[in-house]
């Protein structure tokens, strides 16, 4: 079934927490170790703004309905990142925009010219730029989604738990959008097939890692996905991501958790 953008657009609302009780994490606080992992996904959600920066200088900003999914996918990325903040700040940790603004500018040079080279690179490839962009966005977003499944069952926290699955349910209608698009582009063109495949098999990294210290990336990866249930819940992703047109037998995700050593089975 094709993806309704116009009822996506038009039902797009930020992820709901007022009815949940914060107070909970008072008498029920989460561990450190799942805390910094929270940290982790605020700081990627806070910078979905710098990867739209990035995609508004590609010809994906010239396609009218990846235009419309990434004003609407922005503005739900934001406020993931504000809910999972105020369950930082009931922790006495403080996520505000001096922290995020200091974190961008720990990118330095890097992060400046991150827009300059994607404008170049994409408009050099074309149009099947955009198909590549979408292989990329779905390999993202189903990562996402099984991070917040995942997290949520492991906590089994009465406040966390439903927040996350919130969360996931909007992550859904994105890989939704990003797959859909993705499937239907690259069927189209062997240039974006072999192109797509390409950059995933050699440019892909877990989501964060572009922004986050190796640190702080292999420990999310190893505190979600780490065990025999972490590495079925990666193969599926995988599994997903190589039914894509052009993208058989990649297993990007289960090569990124060897590549850091998290231990599977």
């Amino acid at each position: 079934m094709a993806f309704d953008i116009v009822k996506y657009a038009e039902n797009s609302d930020a992820v709901a927490w007022q009815d949940l009780d914060f107070d909970e994490f008072l008498t029920n606080p989460l561990s450190e170790t799942t805390l910094r992992s929270i940290r982790n996904l605020c700081d990627v959600e806070d910078h979905t703004v710098c990867y739209l920066r990035d995609m508004l200088t590609t010809p994906s900003h010239k396609e009218p309905e990846v235009g419309t999914f990434m004003t609407m996918w922005n503005r739900e990325e934001f406020w993931h990142g504000e809910a999972l903040a105020t369950v930082l700040g009931k922790h006495g940790i403080s996520v505000d925009f001096d922290e995020l603004k200091a974190t961008r500018l720990k990118l330095g040079w890097k992060d400046r010219l991150d827009p300059i080279k994607q404008s170049v690179m994409s408009n050099l490839v074309g149009n099947d730029f955009v198909a590549v962009h979408m292989a990329w966005g779905a390999a993202n977003e189903w990562s996402a989604n099984a991070a917040y499944h995942r997290l949520a069952a492991m906590e089994d926290h009465p406040t966390l738990s439903p927040l996350l699955k919130r969360i996931a349910q909007q992550e859904t209608k994105h890989v939704a959008f990003y797959a859909s698009q993705a499937r239907e582009r690259l069927a189209k063109s062997r240039k974006a097939r072999v192109l797509g495949r390409w950059v995933l098999q050699n440019f892909w990294g877990p989501v964060g890692s572009t922004i986050s210290s190796e640190e702080e990336v292999t420990h999310v990866m190893g505190h979600l996905f780490a065990g025999a249930e972490g590495r079925k819940i990666v193969r599926d992703i995988d599994s997903h991501i190589a039914k894509l047109p052009g993208m058989q037998g990649l297993t990007i995700v289960e090569t990124a958790l060897e590549k850091r050593g998290v231990a599977g089975s």
